[in-house]
């Protein structure tokens, strides 16, 4: 090592006046270096040799990808290689400039020495420069290849939240920040919705005159607010045939009258109260509760899980979510109940033969070890359901298959005319049946409404593991233990007292008028505690509310003479049903007086007041004429001073979705 540091002297020497000549000799050196070495093309030629386009485009990537997901592994994997390979393209003189040009020395051209231990060919150091390139180019291949596979993942992979982002102030200034928005997200592809839903007309106002009767069976399915619900919390109003609106009132729990005991199966309420939408109408509200079957009662339970794995099923809101809601159900079964369950995919099979509810573990190993996959062979299914419910049968018990599905068959019959008449064969068995419904965007509803109300049956859908615990378990009672079954509602209208009415609701469940005294009719049932409510708008005679001009030709009965038992009734209420066992109906009557009247909306109990909100709500997202004048706020106003006991939270869920629908609505 020399006495002087040459640090020392490079810092020490004065920067040497920049020259012409020596400016013009490296600017020769370097191209024809760059020439000989890498390029058979003069410098700006096309070449894909150049290093610089390929390296910016190769850290363009890796940035690209690191600002857009962040992975680690791109930091441990690529950075590296990328690392690597540019220490290549600026090291070993791959310019062609020798770095002695830092000293004063004017640069000339030179020859190898011809001999010394220094010496090198020419040849030798041709090799070593082409291996060099090799190895390079090698590097940077594998670099490229790396961000390549590794754009492709992040592309694949969910994004992360995105932080906010903080700069320091142009201005200088002591750690002062400024905190600028996170990067904007990607708009989401939208998928295409293969949703079925029945396409159906709101009922429309009638004359009492012209068609007094009014028939129909009663629904107590709840299928449609679950699935409005859905809708509104994912941020859009559902279509209006998405919209049952006798699904949303009777989602509810009621306190109406109940029976005294189960020799009656349930009891009947009329109230008739002035319209909170429309002040020259009124609403004739009826009232149904079922008798209440207390635990020590309870009947056995043979039941058979029939379970959609199909591949339509793979999704978390589907089997992952069926499997846990029947969990819950399974706990909530006696020794003495009996589970079995049968899966369809590309065809049916059985997953468990008939076991006892004490052998809990069994029946859950069963059910966690579902996978879904393959077409979906529906028909298949009900089939084997059917027959393991009735080898199984429970004489005075519940005999019950629970279909958990999206609703998507189309293996074997897949028309819904098909399956209807499959049900209809085997209800005859005294198996009733049960349809739950889970996700969207190719939940078939029209079909499992078709099956539900054709196999003495019940449907509901499943949007959450707090919905599934609100109808596996805490009314478990009305879904498992039916007490009445074809329960049809029909009403006679007086004229004299009534001109128009209209039903709100109940359009998919209307009968013709000889239908009422059939009892090959099926019509739906009522379980265990079951509140059923049913709403008419009616016009008293001679109201400026009257939309129904009277006939030329018409001839107006007579009016009933005073002191019969038809003066002043607003009409004459009926209702059929049969025993869970029994194929022949009875017969219950109510006449609807003044006495049923009350002054004011406000002096309805807070139970009818909140579903008269919940029937208007279910109204105004069907886009219904009748309520097109009442606002959102007036039907949370309703609502809010009806909420009442709410002790599972429902009615303040319900309050939340109207407010959803209002900001919706402005949107629009």
């Amino acid at each position: 090592m020399s006495e002087k540091d040459e640090f020392d002297i490079l810092r020490n020497a004065g920067v040497p006046a920049p020259r012409t000549e020596a400016r013009e000799a490296a600017l020769r050196s370097a191209l024809g270096a760059f020439d000989q070495n890498f390029s058979t093309a003069p410098q700006g030629s096309a070449d894909a040799h150049r290093q610089s386009g390929r390296m910016n485009k190769l850290w363009s990537a890796m940035m690209q990808m690191k600002l857009s997901a962040t992975p680690a592994v791109a930091g441990l994997l690529v950075l590296p290689i990328a690392g690597y390979a540019t220490w290549q393209l600026m090291s070993d003189g791959t310019f062609g400039i020798d770095r002695d040009v830092a000293a004063e020395k004017p640069i000339v051209e030179t020859t190898a020495p011809a001999s010394g231990k220094s010496e090198q060919p020419q040849e030798l150091a041709a090799t070593q420069t082409e291996e060099r390139e090799r190895s390079f180019y090698d590097t940077l291949t594998q670099a490229e290849e790396a961000v390549q596979d590794l754009s492709g993942q992040v592309a694949s992979s969910p994004r992360p939240a995105q932080p906010s982002r903080l700069l320091r102030s142009p201005a200088g200034g002591e750690s002062k920040m400024m905190v600028l928005p996170p990067a904007p997200e990607p708009a989401p592809e939208l998928e295409e919705n293969r949703d079925r839903f029945q396409s159906f007309e709101t009922n429309p106002v009638r004359s009492a005159l012209e068609s007094p009767v009014s028939t129909f069976s009663i629904d107590v399915d709840t299928a449609s607010y679950a699935f409005v619900r859905r809708s509104l919390k994912e941020g859009f109003l559902p279509q209006p045939d998405n919209v049952r609106v006798e699904e949303m009132i009777n989602y509810f729990p009621y306190d109406w009258a109940g029976p005294e005991d189960a020799s009656t199966p349930f009891n009947t309420t009329v109230t008739v109260m002035p319209s909170p939408w429309n002040e020259h109408t009124k609403l004739m509200h009826v009232a149904i509760k079922g008798y209440d079957v207390q635990p020590a009662e309870k009947p056995q339970s043979n039941l058979v899980f029939l379970i959609d794995t199909s591949g339509s099923m793979n999704a978390p809101d589907k089997l992952p979510l069926l499997k846990s809601a029947f969990r819950l159900l399974v706990n909530q079964l006696g020794a003495d109940d009996t589970v079995s369950i049968v899966t369809y995919a590309g065809s049916a099979g059985t997953v468990l033969e008939p076991t006892s509810g004490s052998e809990r573990s069994k029946i859950l190993a069963a059910l966690d070890n579902l996978d879904a996959g393959g077409r979906t062979a529906g028909e298949e299914g009900i089939r084997e359901a059917y027959r393991l419910a009735e080898q199984s049968f429970v004489e005075g018990g519940v005999n019950r298959v629970m279909l958990a599905t999206d609703g998507d068959f189309n293996v074997g019959q897949t028309s819904d005319e098909d399956l209807k008449a499959l049900i209809e064969d085997k209800r005859e068995s005294g198996v009733f049946l049960s349809v739950f419904g889970f996700g969207r965007g190719n939940l078939n509803d029209q079909m499992m409404q078709t099956i539900a109300q054709n196999g003495n049956g019940t449907a509901a859908y499943i949007d959450t593991l707090a919905e599934a615990e609100k109808t596996l378990v805490e009314e478990a009672g009305s879904t498992l233990f039916p007490i009445a079954k074809d329960v049809k509602i029909q009403v006679e209208f007086n004229p004299q007292m009534v001109s128009e009415y209209r039903l709100i609701g109940y359009e998919t469940r209307a009968l013709n008028r000889e239908d009422f005294n059939n009892d090959r009719v099926d019509a739906g049932e009522i379980g265990s505690g079951h509140s059923v409510t049913a709403i008419y708008e009616i016009t008293p005679k001679g109201s400026p509310a009257e939309m129904i001009d009277d006939l030329r030709y018409g001839e107006e009965r007579p009016a009933a003479p005073a002191g019969t038992a038809q003066d002043g009734e607003y009409a004459f209420l009926k209702l059929r049903y049969k025993a869970p066992d029994g194929d022949t109906s009875k017969l219950i009557t109510t006449p609807v007086t003044a006495e049923n009247e009350i002054a004011s909306f406000d002096s309805a109990s807070t139970d009818q007041r909140f579903s008269v909100a919940v029937a208007a709500f279910g109204q105004k997202l069907r886009k219904a004429d009748a309520t097109a004048g009442l606002s959102y706020d007036e039907i949370m106003r309703i609502a809010t001073a009806a909420r009442g006991t709410d002790p599972f939270g429902y009615r303040a869920e319900f309050l939340s979705m109207v407010r959803l629908a209002s900001a919706l609505g402005e949107r629009r």
